[in-house]
Parts: structure tokens; C-alpha cells; sequence
């Protein structure tokens, strides 16, 4: 009997039900950061990432400070800076970051938790603020920097993630600084954004053309993978690292998961724009002098799956769903419509004759 009973629970032992399940992944351990200061750039690609950053930390009751480049011009993202007093952000205004003597004397001996660094471009420019908060003890040095680094092997088209080879840009010599003085750093490389308080935009280049009847000049065959970012997943994702140990030390790419195609990109241009979606290909590297498409002529997108897996991000934007309102709030609101435009190199790209 005895025997029989040990049988019955070897088998039992092998049923689906009965097989012992995975170990759920235990949450990051998190640090804690009730203060946090943001070296802010002025504006470009990058300009509207500070913006949601210092509202989603505001928004977990950190105490938020902008150290900001540049003047407020009212225009994207700074005529949305409202926003960050009603929240209870400080934004401290200085003229030049590169006064680095003027604008950490500007904080007024302020400490903070974490640093988040969305403006040096170069080792020069990042040391003082990485030496400031060395000073400070912070629990983390978060940088934004750039997936524009990455050079894949030639003929490698797949997704490019944080093991990839660098060149050595500004960018990538201001990351291999904060790790030689032994900060607590995580690396951000975003690669295309945008966004509803956006300073520059990718997307006008399409809209300038499908808006008044004429076709896109696409390189090659349109099918290049991109992944565009809303600004607010790139922020959502430094939000998510910041005090996180498994963050530490870390590259992350800073984008969507979805990928979509140029030609793809056009077509939802085009539908935004209630136009034809007319498009034309040319031969990659056969561009006239003047011409520049915003993208490159190969596939050039990065993989998010290691903030994924590390950090738990999951992007809640899409540009598919986003490209209506980004037309009117951004492109026609923004004047796009009204903007005298020459498209003679389009016209020498494509071989048509004028």
C-alpha cells in the first residue's frame, strides 16, 4: 500500500498543475530620492523630456528643481511651464549652463537626492555638475545622452541594443566620465521624439510636403524600421531608474517598443493631414545638395526591452494614435501651414525637372 501511495505522488508530481511555477521577479529594490535636480537644455529633441520628468517626480511627491539654459521664449515647451509651478517645481533661469561657477552658486547651497542631466553634451560640460553632485552624496546621476552613438556593424539592420559599439562623440565621453569618477549613474539614449509641447520636430518634414500636394522623397524602398518616442515615455523611464539599484550603472535605450515603417509614418502623416499619401522612393545616398530626410538612409532603431526587464517600463504612448492631435496642436497650431517652403531639392533628389 505503502508503495502504491508513493507511486500515485510521483505521478501527481508530473502533472502541469502540480509543477512548481517560476519565481515571480521580485520589484527593484528603490532608494530613497525626495529631491531631485534637472540640468534642462534650452530646447530641441530633448527640450520637452525635462518638462514631463519634473511633473511625473512632482506627482510622486519629490521635491523638483530645473536648473535651466537660456531665457523663456514662450515658445514649446516653456509656454507649458505653467504647468510646473501649479505642480510646485523651482525653476531656476540662467543665461549660459557653461557658467558653471554662477549657476550651482544660483542653487543657493540646495542639496539633492538624484541629479538628472538633460543637457551636457561633453565631458567639459558635464564634469563640474558630476563633481557638484559627487559632492552631494546623491544617490543617483541620471544622463541623458543619445542612441545617435551607435554604430552597427555594416549590413547589421536588426534592433540595436545597450552592447552595440559607440563612436566616441561628446556624448559618449560625458557617460565615460561620470563612471571613472565612481557616481551612481544610469545612462538614457533616446533616439526619435516627439511630443504635445514639442520644440523640434520630425514630423514636419512630412507634413510640409503631404500638406500641399506634393510627395515625400522616402529613401530606398520606404520598409526601414523606426521607433518614435513620445516624450513623456522617454521621462516615464528615467522616472522608473531614478533610486532604482538595478538602474545603476546601467545604458538604457530610451524608446518605444513599436515599430513602425518610413513609408508606414507617411501614410500616417498623410491621414492626419486629411492628404494623399503620396510617396517616392530614391536611391539611399543619392540625395541633392539642400536635401535632407530626418531619418537615416538604412534602418536605425533601438530596442527598449532591457528597461523592460530591469526597470518594468512599458510605454503608454503610440504614434499611430497620437498623429491627429499632433498635426493640429503641433504642426497647424505652430504655423506649419503658412510657412513659405522651397522644394527644389526634393525636385533634383527625385529627377523631376522645374
Amino acid at each position: 500500500m505503502l508503495r502504491l501511495l508513493a507511486l500515485l505522488g510521483a505521478a501527481a508530481a508530473l502533472l502541469p498543475s502540480a509543477r512548481p511555477r517560476p519565481a515571480r521577479r521580485a520589484p527593484p529594490r528603490m532608494a530613497a530620492v525626495d529631491s531631485t535636480l534637472i540640468i534642462q537644455n534650452k530646447g530641441g529633441g530633448h527640450g520637452e523630456i525635462g518638462y514631463h520628468l519634473a511633473l511625473q517626480l512632482a506627482a510622486k511627491g519629490t521635491k523638483v528643481t530645473i536648473l535651466h539654459e537660456g531665457p523663456d521664449k514662450g515658445k514649446p515647451p516653456h509656454n507649458a511651464y505653467g504647468d510646473l509651478a501649479s505642480a510646485g517645481v523651482e525653476v531656476v533661469w540662467r543665461e549660459d549652463l557653461e557658467d558653471d561657477v554662477g549657476c550651482i552658486g544660483a542653487l543657493g547651497g540646495a542639496t539633492f537626492a538624484a541629479v538628472v542631466d538633460n543637457w551636457s553634451k561633453s565631458r567639459d560640460q558635464i564634469r563640474p555638475y558630476a563633481l557638484l553632485a559627487k559632492g552631494m552624496g546623491v544617490a543617483h546621476y541620471a544622463y541623458v545622452s543619445s542612441a545617435g552613438m551607435y554604430t552597427p556593424a555594416k549590413g547589421e539592420f536588426g534592433a540595436i541594443d545597450e552592447a552595440c559599439a559607440t563612436k566616441s562623440s561628446g556624448q559618449r565621453q560625458a557617460e565615460e566620465l561620470l563612471a571613472e569618477l565612481g557616481l551612481p549613474y544610469s545612462y538614457f539614449r533616446p533616439q526619435y521624439i516627439y511630443g504635445p509641447k514639442q520644440g523640434k520636430s520630425y514630423l514636419g518634414f512630412f507634413f510640409d510636403r503631404l500638406s500641399r500636394g506634393r510627395a515625400v522623397p522616402v529613401p530606398g524602398d520606404g520598409r526601414q524600421s523606426v521607433t518614435f518616442t513620445h516624450a513623456a515615455d522617454n521621462a516615464a523611464m528615467i522616472c522608473a531608474a531614478l533610486g532604482c539599484e538595478a538602474a545603476v550603472g546601467e545604458a538604457f535605450n530610451c524608446a518605444t517598443s513599436s515599430l513602425l515603417s518610413y513609408d508606414e509614418l507617411a501614410g500616417l502623416c498623410a491621414k492626419a493631414a486629411g492628404a494623399d499619401a503620396k510617396i517616392e522612393h530614391y536611391a539611399p545616398g543619392a540625395a541633392a545638395d539642400g536635401f535632407k530626410f530626418p531619418f537615416r538612409d538604412t534602418p536605425f532603431f533601438v530596442s527598449a526591452a532591457k528597461a523592460a526587464d530591469k526597470l518594468g517600463f512599458e510605454p503608454q504612448h503610440n504614434i499611430a494614435d497620437d498623429i491627429a492631435w499632433y498635426y493640429q496642436d503641433n504642426y497647424v497650431a505652430q504655423g506649419g501651414l503658412e510657412k513659405e517652403l522651397d522644394f527644389a531639392a526634393d525636385d533634383a533628389t527625385l529627377g523631376v525637372s522645374t
